[in-house]
C-alpha cells in the first residue's frame, strides 16, 4: 500500500512509543456531580495523555470522536490553528496511532477535516487503521450561506472521515428517521396505536438475482391472477399472511393491478424503523454550533467555530450505545463530552489548553444541572450524573529509568499487565499480587508491601516462602519483583519468567 512521506516521518512514526507513561491525578475542586461516575476530563498534552489511559482502557472504546486543527494557516483564539503541513502530520500520526489502540474491536473513529489536509489525512488513516477498514468520508453541509468575501467559490463543507478498527466485526449503522423520512408515513389503519404509520412499497422487485420461488400469482379480491412482471421481494407464504393480515394493497388502475405492501413506522416488537446513515450530512450547521456557544459563554467567551451539538449526536446515535465508552481527545470548548453526558454515553475528553476550565468544566457542571441547549430537548435531557477532572502526572519513569517513589503499586500493575499482555487492567476488588491470568500465562507483581510487609523491601524479594504465598495458577508464570532467590534451574523448573524492577519494566 502507498505510503505518505514527509520531513521527520521516521522520527513521527516512532513518537508515540518515546511518550512516557504518566500518571493522572485527580483535581477534587473542578470535579463535579456523582463522584461514582465514571467520566473523565482530562487537562493535557493529548500524546501524554492517551499513553497514560492506555493500561486502564486499551480496547474498550466504542467510538472516537475528534476536531483536530485544520491547518488553515490561520490563528483562533483559544487554539493555535498555524501549523506547517510536515508538522501538521507529525502532529497527528502518533496520536492517531494511539486512538486505535484505545478503539474496541467493534468500535469506529470519526475525524473532521476540511480541503487543506483530507487527502493527506486520508492515507495516513489508510495506514494507521488499515485501508480496508474505512467506512466513508461524509460531506458534512457545515453553512447555509456566506461567501462574500470568497474569491473564487463559496465553501460550505467540511469533511468527516469514519474508520472501523476491525471491519469484519464492525456491526451495521443505523439511526432514527428523521423528517425527510416521516414525511412519507402519511397512511393509517386500525394498527396505528400497536405500529403507527406507514407508507406504500411496491412489493414487485426487478432485482437481477432471478429466484423462481418468487415468481407466483397473488389473487385480487375480484378473483384476477396479478403476476410479477419478473418476481416479488416475498415468499408466497410470506405475501399470503400480509394478504390475510390487510397488509398488503392492491390497486386496479386503468385495467392493470399493482400490488403494495404497508411498511409502517414501527416494527412487530413495537421498535421505530431506523434508517441507514447518509454519506452528506445537511441540516446541521456551523451556525448552531456558534448559538449554542453563545448561549453557553456569553458572545464575548463565545468559542471559535464549534461543531454543533447534533453533528456529534449523529455520529454517537449510530455507533453507540447508551453506556458505551466514546472519547475526544481534542475537546476544544466541550461538546463531545456534552452530547455523551446527554446520551448516557461513558466519556473521556482531552484538552491541553486553558479552555478545559474556562469551558469545558463549567459547560459539563451546567448539563449536570440541566442545561436545556443542544441537544437536551430532543433526547429528553434533565440532568444528573457527574465528572472527574484529572491533570497529569508525574512519570511512572525518572530520567535515569527507576520507578517514581510516588507510584502506588495499582499504577505499576496496570502498566505492566498492558505492557505484557497489550489489554486494559481490570484490578481485582481484593487487593492481590496476581495481576491476572492472560492466554494461560499468570502474572504477578512483588511491589511496595502488596504481600503486607511494610518493610524497605519486605515483600518484593521472589523467595520460596514467599512462592508458596502466592495465588495459585496451574501454568506459566511470569513474575515482578525486586531479585529473586530462586536459582535459574528452580525457576525454569517451576515455569516462571522472572523479571527485576525496574530494569525489566518497560518505561516507554
Amino acid at each position: 500500500m502507498p505510503i505518505l512521506d514527509w520531513l521527520d516521518r521516521d522520527r513521527d512514526v516512532r513518537a508515540a512509543e518515546s511518550v512516557p507513561y504518566r500518571l493522572l491525578e485527580s483535581v477534587e475542586s473542578l470535579s463535579c456531580g456523582d463522584p461514582a461516575a465514571p467520566n473523565m476530563l482530562i487537562q493535557g498534552d493529548n500524546l501524554e495523555a492517551l499513553k497514560a489511559l492506555l493500561p486502564y482502557y486499551s480496547g474498550q472504546v466504542k467510538c472516537i470522536f475528534i476536531d483536530p486543527p485544520y491547518n488553515t494557516r490561520s490563528a483562533f483564539e483559544h487554539y493555535d490553528d498555524n501549523l506547517e503541513h510536515s508538522q501538521w502530520l507529525s502532529m497527528m500520526y502518533p496520536r492517531l496511532e494511539l486512538l486505535r489502540e484505545l478503539l474496541s474491536e467493534d468500535g469506529s473513529i470519526w475525524v473532521t477535516i476540511d480541503d487543506n489536509e483530507v487527502h493527506y489525512l486520508k492515507v495516513i488513516m489508510d495506514e494507521i487503521f488499515g485501508r480496508k477498514n474505512f467506512l466513508s468520508n461524509f460531506i458534512w453541509k457545515k453553512s447555509y450561506g456566506g461567501g462574500a468575501k470568497a474569491k473564487h467559490f463559496v465553501g460550505l463543507h467540511e469533511h468527516v472521515l469514519g474508520y472501523a478498527k476491525n471491519l469484519d466485526t464492525f456491526p451495521e449503522l443505523f439511526l432514527p428517521p428523521d423528517e425527510s423520512v416521516l414525511k412519507y408515513y402519511k397512511f393509517t389503519d386500525e394498527k396505528l396505536n400497536e405500529r403507527g404509520p406507514y407508507r406504500l412499497q411496491p412489493l414487485a422487485t426487478n432485482s437481477m438475482d432471478e429466484r423462481p420461488n418468487l415468481r407466483y400469482a397473488i389473487i385480487a379480491d375480484d378473483g384476477y391472477e396479478i403476476w410479477p412482471q419478473k418476481q416479488w421481494q416475498w415468499s408466497r407464504e410470506r405475501a399470503l399472511s400480509a394478504q390475510q393480515n390487510n397488509e398488503l394493497v392492491i390497486v386496479k388502475k386503468s385495467g392493470k393491478y399493482t400490488v403494495s405492501y404497508k411498511q409502517y413506522l414501527k416494527d412487530k416488537d413495537g421498535e421505530e424503523r431506523r434508517t441507514k446513515p447518509k454519506s452528506i450530512i445537511d441540516g446541521i450547521y456551523t451556525q448552531h454550533g456558534t448559538k449554542e456557544s453563545v448561549e453557553l459563554f456569553g458572545q464575548e467567551d463565545k468559542f471559535s467555530f464549534p461543531k454543533p451539538e447534533k453533528l456529534i449526536w449523529t455520529i454517537f446515535e449510530a455507533c453507540s450505545a447508551p453506556n458505551d465508552l466514546v472519547l475526544d481527545s481534542f475537546l476544544g470548548s466541550g461538546t463531545t463530552a456534552a452530547v455523551a453526558h446527554k446520551m448516557g454515553r461513558r466519556y473521556i475528553g482531552v484538552e491541553m489548553g486553558e479552555h478545559a476550565i474556562t469551558h469545558c468544566q463549567p459547560r459539563l457542571k451546567k448539563v449536570i444541572e440541566g442545561e436545556q441547549g443542544g441537544i437536551s430537548e430532543a433526547v429528553g435531557w434533565t440532568g444528573g450524573g457527574g465528572f472527574r477532572f484529572y491533570k497529569l502526572g508525574a512519570p511512572i519513569f525518572d530520567a535515569e529509568g527507576n520507578i517514581n517513589p510516588a507510584i502506588r503499586f495499582p499504577h505499576l500493575a496496570a502498566h505492566i499487565w498492558f505492557c505484557e499482555t497489550r489489554t486494559a487492567y481490570a484490578p481485582a476488588k481484593k487487593k492481590s499480587p496476581l495481576l491476572g491470568v492472560h492466554n494461560g500465562t499468570a502474572y504477578y507483581l512483588l511491589y511496595n508491601g502488596i504481600l503486607g510487609d511494610r518493610t524497605v523491601n519486605g515483600g518484593n524479594v521472589l523467595t520460596h516462602p514467599i512462592l508458596k504465598s502466592l495465588p495459585p495458577h496451574h501454568g506459566p508464570k511470569v513474575i515482578y519483583g525486586e531479585t529473586s532467590r530462586l536459582s535459574p534451574e528452580r525457576l525454569r523448573s517451576l515455569k516462571i519468567v522472572f523479571k527485576q524492577t525496574p530494569y525489566d519494566v518497560k518505561a516507554r
